[in-house]
C-alpha cells in the first residue's frame, strides 16, 4: 500500500464527496490561550494533554504551542501514516537542528537526507552478529564490575549509576578502548555537559546563549580534541584495533572521499548517543519498575537459573531465551519511553482520514501517550510484562502498537543493542543484589528531551549470598 492510498483509503470509507475528502482541518484541542495557546498545559504534563486530545477528537487533533501550530497523530492506523510518510512530506532534518551543536557540521540532521543515509550505513558494521557477540561480554564485565565496587548493602543514586554505566559499556562497544580508558579522567564529565544541551529550549532555540548550551558546546570541543588525538596517535602507531572508531577512519563516502576527523567525531558521538543516552534512561525505569514487582524478580532469577545454571556465563544465546526479563523490558518501554515526542515538519500538506494538514505544521507522534491507549493495551496503566508473552502478544497486533523506538524509515537501528545491555544489566544486578525503593516511586521528568525520573532516585541494596553469575 502506497503512501497516498492510504489517506485516500480512509477518505472513501468515511463516505465524502470527491471534492471534500481531506480538505477539513484536523479538530482543535480545547482550552487553548491567547498568544500561548496549550503551552502551559504541555508544561505541565504533555501525555496527558495528548491523551486529553484523543479523548476529544481521535487519531488526530491539533493545538497550538506559542505561535506554532502542531498536530498530533494518536494510534497505530495514525502511526502508521505518520511513518509510511515520505521525508519529502513529513521531514525530520528541520525539526532535529537542536542537535546540531552536539554532533556537529557536516553530519546526521547537519546533511541532506541522501548524506545522512550514506553516513548511517557506516554503522551497520558495529551491530554485526559477531560484534554483538562481544559486546555482550563487554557488557556483563562492566556490570558486574560495577557491583564490586559496592559493599554488602548501601544506597545508589539509580539514574547516576545507570548513566555512568552506560557510556562505560557505550564508549567500550561503539568507539574504542582507548575513550574508555578515559572515561574517568574528564570525558564522563565532558559528555555529561554534552547530554544537558539536549533540552526543552534547545529544540526550540538551540543556539541561544544560556549556561547549559556554553557549556555543551566547550565539552563538544574538548571531546572533539580528545577523539582527534587517539586518531592522531592511531595514525602515527599504526594501531588498527577492530571497533567502530577505527572503520570509520578507514571508511569512503561513495565518491570516494574519506571522512574528515570532525565528521568522525560527529558520527562517533551520535552512535553514542544512540547506544547510551536512551539505555540510561530506559534501564533506570526497567530497575525501578522491577523492585517493586519481586514476584516478578523471582521468576526472571529462576529463568536465569534455567537459561545459566549450568554454564554460569552470560552469552548471547542466552538473552535471547531470557523471555521474562526481555518482557519487563518491553513492558517498561511501554509505560516509560524515553523520547516522548517525536516530531516532523509537514513540508508538503498531508491528507489523513478526511482531514488536511497543511505545510508549516509540526507532526507529533507520542509513544507515551499511545502505549496508554486502553483500546490498544488492556488495563494500560499497570506493569504487566505477561502482555507481550503469548498467545495475549499486545504489541503484535499492530506493527506500530509499541513504538518506543520509533518506526518507518527512522526506527532505532541500535534497538537490539538497547535490548541486550538492559538484560544484561539487570541480569547481572539482579544475580547479586537484593534491591528496593529507597525513595518514593518518582514521576516523569518532563523538563528533559529524554525522560528520565524525577530525583531524588535512590535504590537501597544488599549483596547475595547465591553464587553469581561468571564473567
Amino acid at each position: 500500500m502506497s503512501d497516498g492510498s492510504f489517506s485516500l483509503r480512509h477518505g472513501a470509507e468515511a463516505g465524502l464527496p470527491e471534492q471534500s475528502r481531506g480538505t477539513e482541518p484536523a479538530p482543535e484541542l480545547s482550552g487553548g490561550w491567547p498568544l500561548v495557546g496549550h503551552l502551559r498545559e504541555f508544561q505541565r504534563d504533555p501525555v496527558a494533554m495528548l491523551l486529553r486530545a484523543r479523548h476529544e477528537h481521535g487519531d488526530l487533533v491539533r493545538f497550538r504551542l506559542g505561535p506554532r501550530r502542531f498536530v498530533v497523530f494518536v494510534g497505530p492506523e495514525a502511526h502508521d501514516a505518520f511513518f509510511r510518510a515520505p521525508e519529502e512530506q513529513l521531514g525530520a532534518k528541520d525539526v532535529y537542528q537542536f542537535t546540531v551543536p552536539i554532533f556537529g557540521r557536516g553530519v546526521a540532521y547537519d546533511v541532506s537526507p541522501e548524506l545522512m543515509d550514506e553516513q548511517l550505513g557506516f554503522l551497520f558494521p558495529a551491530l554485526r552478529e559477531a560484534a554483538l557477540e562481544n559486546f555482550v561480554r563487554i557488557m556483563f564485565d562492566e556490570a558486574t564490575s560495577l557491583v564490586e565496587t559496592l559493599g554488602e548493602e548501601g544506597e545508589i543514586d539509580l539514574p547516576r549509576v545507570m548513566n555512568d554505566l552506560t557510556v562505560k559499556i557505550a564508549s567500550r562497544c561503539l568507539i574504542g578502548q582507548e575513550v574508555r580508558d578515559r572515561v574517568d579522567e574528564g570525558f564522563s564529565d565532558a559528555y555529561h555537559d554534552l547530554q544537558n544541551g539536549i533540552n526543552t529550549l534547545g529544540f526550540f532555540f538551540p543556539r541561544f546563549p544560556t549556561p547549559a548550551h556554553r557549556s555543551r558546546d566547550r565539552a563538544r570541543r574538548q571531546i572533539v580534541d580528545l577523539l582527534s588525538g587517539i586518531m592522531a596517535e592511531r595514525r602515527n602507531s599504526g594501531a588498527e584495533p577492530d571497533d567502530f572508531m577505527q572503520s570509520l577512519m578507514q571508511a569512503r563516502y561513495q565518491d570516494g572521499r574519506r571522512l574528515s576527523d570532525d565528521e568522525i567525531a560527529g558520527l562517533l558521538l551520535t552512535v553514542l548517543f544512540a547506544g547510551q543516552h536512551t539505555s540510561a534512561v530506559l534501564a533506570t525505569w526497567t530497575g525501578l519498575e522491577l523492585v517493586r514487582e519481586p514476584h516478578y524478580v523471582g521468576r526472571i532469577r529462576a529463568e536465569m537459573q534455567d537459561v545459566y545454571g549450568h554454564s554460569g556465563a552470560v552469552s548471547l544465546a542466552g538473552l535471547t531465551r531470557q523471555a521474562a526479563l526481555e518482557n519487563a523490558v518491553r513492558e517498561c518501554e511501554r509505560l516509560h519511553p524515553p523520547l516522548i515526542l517525536l516530531v516532523r515538519k509537514v513540508l508538503q500538506p498531508m491528507r489523513y482520514q478526511d482531514h488536511l494538514i497543511p505545510a508549516g505544521t509540526m507532526a507529533v507522534l507520542s509513544p507515551a501517550a499511545s502505549h496508554r491507549l486502553a483500546d490498544v493495551f488492556a488495563d494500560p496503566d499497570a506493569f504487566d510484562p505477561d502482555r507481550f508473552a503469548p498467545p495475549v502478544s499486545e504489541d503484535k497486533q499492530h506493527v506500530y502498537a509499541l513504538i518506543g523506538f520509533g518506526g518507518g524509515k527512522h526506527r532505532c537501528m541500535g534497538k537490539r543493542f538497547a535490548y541486550l545491555q538492559l538484560k544484561v544489566i539487570w541480569s547481572a544486578l539482579l544475580d547479586r543484589l537484593d534491591l528496593e525503593l529507597a525513595t518514593p516511586f518518582p514521576a516523569p521528568h518532563y523538563g528533559s528531551w529524554v525522560t528520565g525520573p524525577e530525583e531524588p532516585c535512590r535504590l537501597r541494596y544488599r549483596r547475595r549470598s547465591q553464587a553469581p553469575l561468571t564473567r
